[in-house]
């Protein structure tokens, strides 16, 4: 995979764009709660960024395996750099304008989930089956270094220049992602797949059948993914909001910077990179189930402390443990997904599953900060971390517990590979 030049220019320009994602995800609840001071505005953002990526992913796998994914992940680069760079020269113009930020959060989260699935859909065809784990390792590795750097980023610019000046910055980095994608070339579907797969026309039904039933199908038939889907949609009611929390708790509760808050974030990145660096080999020794599980362990014990804690180095240690379970759990189930999907389904399955596990994400990002809001960050957290642990029992008691030897390379189907949770 060394003299992979097609993965190698994809790599790098997606890691940049990480690096401006990262500053997004902190600058863009900055921006809102520095212009209105409220939590629930600031969790709203989260609302609507997880309701709209619902909706999108009912449909975004549909339209993944039908068109050229490089020109798809292009153009959604080139609109998504165009969003946020408005979004300084309207606030320059005309003030903050708080609807256009939930009005940009729609429109770039549709973006975003269509780009996501190609993504996820296209780099089985940029490296080889056998190149599974080293790929997975590289990009999370690399994707590390912008969540480390990311928020220090964030925070430094919305002290100095303002959080929407940051956000200008991700919609540059977008630029770069479209240019590098330019370049590369992806290799062809596996033989009966892949992008515009050859199909026919079908009638409307067949196409609404394609879309909202040939990847949950696929889903609830598998004796690991159904229980994966179920369980990660009960973990996501508490994790989509667990960093609204976190934030707050550090900026509001503790009267810290956001400086501060980047640096804590930035803490944070450590998880990602230990997850980035052990997660092939971890999973190797101790299979898919016992991995995802001790995962939401650490999740749980992350989110209680970390809303309870009035020491910013203990919530940033926890924040890193927070990241290291996220990301573990991410890399082990996409992978688990891409080894048994054929290829030719993969768009369908990821978005089928990304639908139904981010459900519960906006609803949960709701609750917790109403809750929040009412009773504390402290009180909230602990029950969300209760919650957790209520999840990683359930898990215990399901198929997940178990350590399958090898993936079932009975409904694998061509080159599969590739990186998300």
């Amino acid at each position: 995979m060394g003299r992979n030049k097609d993965f190698t220019v994809f790599w790098l320009g997606q890691a940049l764009s990480v690096l401006g994602g990262s500053i997004s995800l902190l600058a863009l609840p900055l921006l809102v709660l520095g212009a209105t001071g409220s939590l629930v505005q600031m969790g709203l953002i989260t609302v609507i960024s997880g309701a709209t990526g619902i909706g999108t992913g009912i449909f975004a796998g549909y339209v993944v395996d039908r068109v050229d994914r490089r020109r798809l992940m292009i153009v959604c680069d080139l609109l998504r750099a165009a969003l946020f760079c408005a979004v300084p020269v309207v606030w320059w113009a005309c003030g903050p304008r708080i609807w256009l930020l939930y009005a940009l959060t729609a429109l770039a989260t549709v973006l975003t989930t269509l780009f996501d699935v190609a993504y996820v859909t296209a780099v089985p065809q940029l490296v080889r089956a056998e190149d599974l784990t080293a790929a997975n390792g590289r990009l999370m590795g690399t994707f590390a270094v912008g969540t480390l750097l990311g928020p220090v980023a964030a925070g430094s610019l919305a002290a100095t220049v303002g959080a929407e000046r940051a956000l200008a910055v991700d919609g540059a980095t977008f630029l770069v992602s479209a240019a590098s994608l330019a370049w590369v070339r992806f290799g062809k579907p596996a033989e009966g797949g892949g992008a515009g797969g050859g199909e026919r026309a079908e009638p409307a039904a067949g196409v609404l059948r394609e879309v909202f039933v040939v990847g949950f199908r696929f889903l609830w038939t598998h004796p690991l993914l159904r229980p994966l889907t179920v369980l990660l949609t009960l973990l996501t009611f508490v994790t989509m909001g667990a960093t609204d929390l976190m934030i707050y708790r550090v900026q509001e509760d503790l009267g810290r910077t956001p400086t501060t808050v980047g640096y804590v974030i930035a803490v944070s990145g450590t998880g990602v990179v230990a997850a980035a660096l052990t997660a092939g080999r971890l999973r190797r020794t101790f299979g898919f189930g016992p991995c995802w599980l001790a995962s939401v362990a650490m999740i749980g014990i992350a989110v209680a402390v970390t809303g309870a804690s009035r020491s910013v180095p203990v919530i940033a240690a926890l924040a890193a443990v927070f990241m290291f379970g996220v990301t573990l759990a991410g890399v082990c189930s996409m992978t688990l997904r891409q080894e048994v999907t054929p290829d030719h389904l993969l768009g369908r399955v990821t978005s089928a599953f990304w639908t139904v596990h981010n459900a519960s994400g906006p609803v949960g990002a709701a609750v917790l900060t109403v809750l929040a809001a009412r009773h504390g960050v402290p009180a909230v957290s602990l029950a969300a971390g209760a919650f957790c642990l209520l999840v990683l029992g359930a898990g215990l008691l399901s198929p997940l517990r178990a350590r399958p030897a090898e993936p079932e390379q009975g409904v694998q189907c061509g080159r599969e590979g590739g990186l998300g949770a």
